[in-house]
């Protein structure tokens, strides 16, 4: 099920809500736990009850580990339910992500003919396989409190956050659920939660969704673009992906807060960076976080002298890439960042004396270069897409793209009131204002999280908030996946 869908908006979410605080209020403390974890279910279960039924195995084994660890005291046991877990995790990881990619590569190098398994990938694999490994671990740590098999099964499954992340750890979650005082409904919270959801899903819905439309033109022939359609479907990528996601984050921030949960913040304006390292420190934060505590860290961080940080940070990122999808391009992708990284430690000091804004510009120039590999769907046509920039033309956009923007709402405005002769003139000097002003609001307007928490919450926000929902809901004739969905 999608946040952007009438079935979620209209039935499922109200539902949802009614349901947990009237048990609540019944002081039916274990069934209102129960029915929220059985509504996440329906949720994921939606579009593919077996894959339901993987989830449920999945939550069942980690528990089960994670219990026999909690009552060994002998270490190799602890040492041999920590591998399996690792194993059983990783293996099903491989299994429906990484094996056909895998055998792809190796019939090539060994000309043989080995059979896919062509499994189709189901939604959040990798952040709830994610979620499950940092229990494991922490549960081997000793770092876990004793939950309820309920307990763990709402953790994992808890619907905002099940099928895009952010991957929250248990201890983020389930002592929240458990709180008295979070079992009813705090207006304060409420209000919150409705002005994030709307603020999201006009993200989603207003802005990614009409950008997408103009990147599959765009990247459906890349050898027709010159250098000014290239540049503008880059950029249309990279603010798709970024208005996309943050919607999603957005959307999931807003939900947590209705059950009055505060999720961790997972995205911080990450066009506002300054370098490479601080993009992402602000971008998927808690993804950053967990290859930080899981595998930067055990791998020695920059303990050990700058030769093997920089070693690390390239192994982070690989990881990072390999972990978006089993794709060449997007290993590619995650050495680029890697790269860029490695980069920005070994000069910062230099850079440091540069102006923010420039340095601002020069990463997010960065970033777009980097996300044009991300999208596309082999490495010969992610290096075409690129070489584009040197093609010169005749200054005009590749007509399918013009056509594209054309049929945007906004275009079909401004032509309303008097601009059609200029557009037609030079086709590309409103869309390029238009992709410019969505690049300074990523820039310069606060994030969702400072305007959630200013506390201001008069009349202008709630016309704002029904505003923003009605005209999102109005537009909801193609519901559309979030990009998230397939990593």
């Amino acid at each position: 099920m999608l946040f952007n869908s009438y079935i979620f908006v209209l039935l499922f979410f109200p539902l949802v809500v009614l349901g947990y605080y009237w048990l609540h209020h019944m002081k039916q403390e274990k069934m209102a736990l129960g029915y929220l974890t059985m509504m996440s279910m329906v949720f994921y279960g939606y579009n593919s009850i077996q894959y339901l039924g993987m989830l449920i195995v999945s939550i069942l084994v980690n528990y089960l580990l994670a219990c026999l660890m909690d009552r060994t005291g002998r270490l190799m046991l602890r040492k041999l339910f920590l591998a399996l877990g690792l194993l059983y995790n990783l293996g099903i990881l491989f299994c429906f992500k990484y094996y056909d990619f895998f055998i792809e590569n190796l019939n090539t190098v060994l000309h043989a003919d080995y059979h896919f398994l062509r499994l189709a990938l189901p939604l959040g694999i990798s952040f709830y396989t994610f979620q499950q490994i940092s229990y494991v671990v922490d549960s081997y740590r000793g770092d876990c409190e004793k939950y309820s098999l309920l307990e763990y099964a709402a953790y994992v499954s808890f619907f905002p956050q099940l099928i895009a992340g952010p991957i929250v750890y248990h201890d983020e979650l389930i002592p929240r659920l458990r709180a008295e005082e979070n079992h009813h409904i705090q207006y304060e919270n409420l209000c919150k939660g409705i002005y994030a959801f709307a603020l999201g899903m006009a993200k989603k819905v207003l802005v990614a969704d009409t950008l997408s439309k103009v990147v599959t033109v765009g990247y459906a022939d890349v050898n027709l673009l010159n250098n000014v359609s290239t540049m503008l479907v880059m950029v249309c990528y990279s603010l798709q992906i970024y208005f996309d996601f943050s919607g999603y984050c957005d959307m999931a921030y807003g939900i947590g807060f209705m059950f009055n949960v505060e999720l961790p913040v997972n995205f911080n304006s990450p066009y506002k960076a300054a370098s490479v390292r601080e993009f992402w420190d602000r971008w998927h934060m808690t993804l950053t976080r967990f290859f930080t505590k899981y595998i930067y860290i055990p791998l020695g961080g920059s303990r050990r002298g700058k030769v093997q940080t920089y070693v690390n940070v390239m192994l982070v990122f690989l990881v990072s890439g390999i972990w978006h999808g089993a794709n060449w391009t997007f290993i590619l992708w995650g050495i680029i960042n890697g790269l860029g990284n490695l980069f920005d430690r070994f000069f910062d000091r230099i850079l440091d004396k540069i102006p923010r804004v420039v340095r601002m510009i020069v990463t997010f120039c960065f970033c777009t270069i980097a996300w044009s590999m991300f999208r596309a769907e082999s490495v010969e046509q992610g290096v075409k897409m690129i070489g584009n920039l040197a093609v010169s033309g005749d200054g005009e956009l590749y007509g399918q793209i013009a056509e594209a923007f054309s049929k945007l709402f906004e275009m079909r405005l401004l032509e309303r009131l008097g601009m059609g002769g200029l557009m037609q003139a030079c086709s590309w000097f409103m869309p390029v204002v238009f992709v410019l002003i969505l690049i300074l609001v990523c820039m310069i307007m606060r994030n969702t999280q400072e305007k959630v928490n200013d506390g201001r919450y008069g009349a202008r926000r709630i016309v704002v908030t029904v505003g923003l929902l009605l005209w999102s809901v109005f537009s909801l004739s193609d519901v559309s996946e979030f990009l998230y969905f397939n990593f």
